[in-house]
This record gives structure tokens, C-alpha cells and sequence, in this order.
């Protein structure tokens, strides 16, 4: 699914503009949502993010797969930038510990992500995206 260039753009500069992405996963312990200062569009099909805190969302991801990232910029949308301030994007993670995926998700990495400590120990996450919706169910572009 084709994401316009603004949709990529606000995705990829949500934590510096101060409307971070959530991402929300579940497992038996029950749901999370964990900001991903990270998160970008990677192509027209995933999403990616570094994993480097390694904490409850990644154990709920060894445990279920599916996810929702949410990406909320009602000034955006007051603006005209979007049609809708709600961005909801669903999908399945995959885990790259290591090889040409991780090291992808990596080389495209803003500074302040690529040298936050823990970084280089970091861990690539690849969405699957299965669809894309704003808050009124219409699809994404």
C-alpha cells in the first residue's frame, strides 16, 4: 500500500515534532503501549523500529506477533496537512537480532536514535503492515 510522501515525513519526524507513535501489543500478561521515537515507514508494506529498551513490549512480541501503531497530530490535521489527526497502522512484527534486515532498519535511523546508549545492542523490528485506517476507517495513502 503506497503511503504519500507527507504520511512517510510525519511518521519518521513524529518523536523531534512532539507527537510520538505508540505502538500497542498484548500478550497473556495483558496490552502495552510503548512510545517508538524510532518508528519510520520503511517501505510501502512494513514498518520498522529500533528496539533498544527490551522491555514489555518486546516479551509481549515474543508472545503475539500483532500490533498497532498509532500516530495522533491533531495540529496536522487542523492544518490541512491531513485529513485526519489519527493515524492508525496494523500489522506483525518481526524480530531481527541480527543480518541484513537489522542492519537495514539500523543504517536508517536518525542520529539521536543510532548513539542513545543501548543502541548498538539494539534489536530491528519489521511490521508486516496488513492495513492502514484513520480514526474514521478510511484508508491510508
Amino acid at each position: 500500500m503506497p503511503f504519500s510522501d507527507t504520511i512517510k515525513k510525519l511518521v519518521q519526524n513524529a518523536w523531534d515534532d512532539g507527537y510520538p507513535c505508540l505502538l500497542a501489543t498484548a500478550s497473556d500478561a495483558g496490552p502495552n503501549i510503548s512510545p517508538k521515537g524510532s518508528m519510520m515507514i520503511f517501505d510501502d508494506d512494513h514498518l520498522a523500529y529500533w528496539e533498544r529498551s527490551k522491555k514489555q513490549a518486546l516479551a509481549n512480541l515474543h508472545q503475539d506477533p500483532r500490533v498497532v501503531m498509532m500516530y495522533a497530530n491533531m495540529a496536522a490535521q487542523r492544518a490541512g496537512v491531513v485529513e485526519s489527526g489519527f493515524l492508525r497502522f496494523y500489522g506483525v512484527a518481526e524480530l531481527h537480532e541480527t543480518g541484513p534486515i537489522r542492519d537495514a532498519i539500523f543504517a536508517r535511523l536518525n542520529e539521536r536514535e543510532s548513539t542513545h546508549v543501548g543502541a548498538d545492542t539494539g534489536i530491528g523490528v519489521l511490521i508486516k503492515i496488513t492495513h492502514a485506517e484513520d480514526v474514521r476507517g478510511k484508508p491510508i495513502k
